[in-house]
C-alpha cells in the first residue's frame, strides 16, 4: 500500500518518517508522494581516467570521480550523455515496516533529466541522504540548482516489519554517511 499525503503528513509527526531538514508541505507534498530537493554536492565522472571500470578489480579502481561543491544560486551544468551522483538536502530515516521508491519528476524528464539509473528502492532500515544517479538524455544542457526539487519519493507499506530491516543488515553498503559513495560492487565478492 502506497502511503496517502494525509499519511505522508501523519507518519513524519509521529517520526515514524524522520526527514531533516523537515518539508514545506506546501511546496513538497504531493497526493502520494514527497518532493525532495537537490543537494549541492556533485560527484562528476572523470571519463578520462580510465580506460574502463573492472567490477573484478579493487575498490580504488572505481574511484574516478571528482566532487564539486555548488555555491548557494550557482547552477550544475549537466550537459547531454552527462551521468553524475549527487544526494538530496534532506537526510530521511525509515522504520522496519516502510520502504520508499524515489521517482522522477515528470516536469524534468520532460528536458532530459532522469534522476535515477537503476537505485528507486529505498529500504526499510534506510538512514541518510538518497544519493540520485542524474543523467540528461537530452541534446541541451540543463542547469540544476542545489535547492530545486528533484525528484518525488513515495512510501510504501510492508505487509509486516521486515526482519532484517537496511540498518541491522550486515554488510550495508550505502548507509548513512556512506550512501554518497561511488560503486561499492567489489565488496560483494
Amino acid at each position: 500500500m502506497i502511503l496517502s499525503d494525509r499519511d505522508i503528513k501523519q507518519f513524519i509527526k509521529e517520526k515514524k518518517i524522520k526527514i531533516d531538514p523537515a518539508p514545506n508541505f506546501a511546496k513538497q507534498l504531493g497526493p502520494c508522494s514527497l518532493d525532495l530537493r537537490l543537494g549541492n554536492t556533485f560527484k562528476d565522472f572523470e571519463y578520462s581516467a580510465k580506460t574502463c571500470i573492472d567490477l573484478q578489480k579493487d575498490d580504488k579502481n572505481i574511484s574516478i570521480t571528482k566532487e564539486k561543491k555548488m555555491k548557494k544560486g550557482e547552477a550544475f551544468i549537466m550537459h547531454p550523455g552527462e551521468f553524475v551522483l549527487t544526494q538530496t538536502t534532506e537526510n530521511i530515516e525509515l522504520p522496519d515496516d516502510l520502504a520508499g521508491r524515489l521517482e522522477g519528476r515528470s516536469s524534468l524528464g520532460r528536458v532530459g533529466i532522469v534522476v535515477h539509473s537503476t537505485a528507486a528502492r529505498f529500504d526499510p532500515g534506510f538512514c541518510g541522504k538518497p544519493t540520485l544517479e542524474l543523467g540528461n538524455l537530452g541534446k541541451i544542457p540543463v542547469a540544476l540548482y542545489p535547492g530545486m526539487r528533484i525528484c518525488a519519493m513515495c512510501f510504501e507499506q510492508l505487509s509486516s516489519p521486515s526482519e532484517v530491516p537496511y540498518n541491522k543488515k550486515k554488510g550495508a553498503k550505502y548507509l548513512g554517511k556512506n550512501s554518497f559513495s561511488e560503486s561499492k560492487i567489489t565488496q560483494e565478492k
